[in-house]
């Protein structure tokens, strides 16, 4: 069996790899299982179960999601989780640059949809925890960093919003609560005004968001250790060999 080329950069000498199912497993995560994991988050990040007829509510990503999913892209590019110049680029094929715009494209939707799970409905809240992300990615702009210390950072991040909205805020709203969470939440609404309202929603879910969040995580950890510029261009030439 003769061996394939990769080819890494236009800067690199060729290096020979063997030639296998490896290949075209890895192109398989990279274009096909990676945007379909993507893909499901956007459609249960706004996903909510109401808490009285049990029926699913969706909530559309408010603007300030979108915000937050471009501030967090260009994290993504700054600490290389994703090689923007390789993966877009006029030396492609058409078949490499439309796979790479569309796993772009529904990473950027899914990371709108992950911060739209974590983030409250409504309230004084919604707009806390929307300053706190906000503030958090804009200071990392200006951090040195490397993809899995991004991400490390986005699973606490995202962890922490989580168990502050599903675990903390919810007990305390919870109409099927103790009396202490009952007396805490009036108490907490007198103090704040009413502003610090929420809607209530069925435990359900938290589940929705727990699976939606970890989703979201998983596939970007798939994305720092699968290469899919080399790996289409490495198929790309098996491709022309066997011809």
């Amino acid at each position: 069996m003769s061996e394939l080329i990769a080819i890494t950069s236009p800067s690199e000498k060729p290096k020979p790899v063997p030639a296998g199912n490896p290949l075209r497993n890895r192109a398989l995560v990279s274009f096909v299982v990676l945007p379909m994991i993507f893909l499901t988050v956007v459609l249960l990040g706004g996903l909510r179960v109401n808490n009285g007829d049990r029926t699913f509510v969706f909530i559309p990503p408010p603007l300030i999601t979108l915000i937050l999913a471009v501030l967090l892209m260009v994290l993504f590019i700054r600490g290389r989780l994703m090689q923007l110049s390789s993966w877009v680029s006029s030396t492609n094929s058409p078949l490499t640059n439309i796979a790479h715009t569309w796993m772009l494209l529904t990473l950027f939707f899914a990371s709108a949809q992950a911060f739209n799970s974590a983030l409250p409905e409504r309230g004084l809240l919604h707009w806390f925890f929307s300053f706190f992300f906000l503030w958090t990615l804009w200071n990392n702009q200006f951090s040195s960093f490397d993809a899995r210390r991004l991400l490390r950072s986005l699973a606490a991040l995202f962890g922490t919003a989580f168990v502050l909205k599903h675990i903390l805020l919810a007990s305390l709203y919870a109409p099927e609560g103790g009396w202490l969470n009952r007396v805490a939440g009036t108490l907490l609404q007198g103090v704040s005004l009413g502003t610090l309202d929420a809607p209530t929603f069925a435990p359900a879910t938290g589940y929705i968001s727990f699976f939606t969040l970890a989703l979201y995580i998983s596939g970007l950890i798939l994305i720092a250790f699968t290469t899919p510029h080399d790996t289409l261009l490495t198929i790309e030439i098996a491709h022309r060999q066997d011809e």
